[in-house]
This record gives structure tokens, C-alpha cells and sequence, in this order.
């Protein structure tokens, strides 16, 4: 049997690859500075600075709440309809053909032109839970479909036969084998609605969200602020990206569904 690699070995290499790339936006921060254009580049140490002295502000929390809750709202409710649309296409064709070309659509069309034209229909405050839903909700769909088109077709005809009841073949058979797709699109999902999320309020200037602050910081070229509030975006993310996924396993245990089999380097 061969032996797993232990865990602080395997992050070493990852590790120093992360402190490669810090060293390098420190050198190129610096080579910036000594042309005197310091204000195109923060290094790192100063966005962490930065950082820090918003940490204790409460307006930067607000912020930080008022995004998660809007464009986490949106992948939610992404997650329930894509489920739904999901086993729709598969029990009826004809809503498989209708909702094909919706979703190349959406998938299709840049997330820009989707944010300016949501603007038509929604307030700034609210826009994020549009795009994030938008953006998300093919990817659901696609991959929960997949799922459902992959289930055991011998496992099916045997429930059939032994005339099991719907609920016990749903936790038998058809979580077990949609369990794993759904996982791996949420994982996908997450990061995508941070993405436009933001950028629909950036584009939106929502009121005390994180893009309106993106915002500020570019037009009053803050750029410390800027990077410490992108550094916010991806911690921000990846918290709720790793929370959100053990969530859902644990879900998928007492379901009886699968676990995700694909797994990060």
C-alpha cells in the first residue's frame, strides 16, 4: 500500500511557490517607486498595512455583509433553481429544449452586457443577487443534468421492478449519483458569483457594498486600498467557498448522497 505524503510536505512546495509570487510584487512594487509612479503598484506589506487600519472600522464589516448577503442570496437561490430546472429537463423533453438556448444564452453573453442591462430591471443594491444567480445558475444546471443523465440505469430498473417508493430510490440512487456533480458546480460556482457579483457593483455602485469601495479607491487612486480590498475579495471568498462546501457534504451524508470525488491541488 503506498503511503500518503504528509500534509506539511505537500504544502511546502505550495507554500513556497505563494512566497515566490509575494516577492515579486515586492520587487516590482519597489522598481515602481524608485520611478516615482508608487501610486500605480502597493507592495504587499503596505496593502497589508492598509488592511489593518480598516480592520477595526465598522463600516468596512458592513461592507463586507452587505456583499456576502447579496451575492451569496443569489447563488442560493441559483443552487434551488437549478436543481429544479435540472430534473425538469430530464422527466420532460420539450423543457429540456426550451431552456437549452436560455442557458447558451446567459453562458454566452459577457458578464458587462448582462450587468448594464440588469440595471434596467433591478435597483444597484439588489444587482449583485441578479448576476451572481445568472451566472451560476447554468452551471448548476448543466452539471446536476449531467449528474442525472449519469445515474445507473440498472439501479433504476431494479428500483422499477422492486416497486421501491420514490423518496427511498431519490436517497438510494439518484443522490448518490447526482451528489458529486453538484459539489464539484458549487465549487465552481462560488468563485464565479464573487466575480460578477462584484463586479455588478463596481459597475452598479451599489451603496456600501465592496465594488462601490473597489470603486473609490480607483478613482481617488487609493491603490493600497484597492489591492487590500481585492485581498479582501479572495479571503472573503475562499472562507465562504470552504464553509459552503462542508456544509453541503454534511448535507449529502444525512441525505445519503455522495461525496465529491474530485478534489484540489
Amino acid at each position: 500500500m503506498a503511503l500518503k505524503p504528509a500534509p506539511n510536505r505537500a504544502s511546502r512546495p505550495q507554500a513556497a511557490a505563494i512566497l515566490f509570487w509575494v516577492a515579486v510584487w515586492q520587487l516590482a512594487a519597489f522598481l515602481v517607486a524608485r520611478m516615482g509612479l508608487g501610486f500605480l503598484l502597493a507592495g504587499p506589506w503596505e496593502t497589508l498595512r492598509v488592511l489593518a487600519g480598516m480592520l477595526p472600522q465598522a463600516a468596512f464589516w458592513g461592507r463586507i455583509g452587505f456583499s456576502a448577503a447579496r451575492i451569496l442570496g443569489g447563488f442560493a437561490l441559483a443552487l434551488v433553481f437549478g436543481c429544479l430546472l435540472a430534473a425538469a429537463s430530464a422527466a420532460c423533453p420539450p423543457v429540456l429544449v426550451l431552456l437549452r438556448p436560455v442557458m447558451q444564452f446567459v453562458k454566452a453573453t459577457p458578464v458587462a452586457s448582462i450587468i448594464i442591462l440588469a440595471l434596467l430591471w433591478v435597483s444597484s443594491a439588489n444587482l449583485a443577487v441578479l448576476i451572481s444567480f445568472l451566472m451560476v445558475l447554468p452551471v448548476i444546471y448543466a452539471a446536476v443534468l449531467e449528474g442525472i443523465r449519469r445515474t445507473d440505469p440498472a439501479l433504476l430498473e431494479m428500483a422499477r421492478i422492486f416497486r421501491l417508493p420514490f423518496g427511498r430510490t431519490l436517497r438510494a440512487i439518484w443522490l448518490p449519483g447526482v451528489w458529486p456533480y453538484l459539489l464539484q458546480s458549487c465549487e465552481t460556482g462560488l468563485g464565479l458569483c464573487w466575480k460578477s457579483g462584484v463586479a455588478a457593483e463596481v459597475i452598479g455602485l451599489a451603496s456600501g457594498s465592496i465594488g462601490e469601495a473597489l470603486y473609490q479607491a480607483k478613482i481617488f487612486l487609493q491603490t493600497g486600498e484597492l489591492f487590500a480590498w481585492t485581498l479582501v475579495i479572495i479571503l472573503v471568498s475562499a472562507a465562504f467557498e470552504k464553509l459552503t462546501l462542508a456544509v453541503l457534504r454534511l448535507a449529502g451524508r444525512a441525505l445519503g448522497g455522495g461525496e465529491l470525488t474530485c478534489t484540489r491541488n
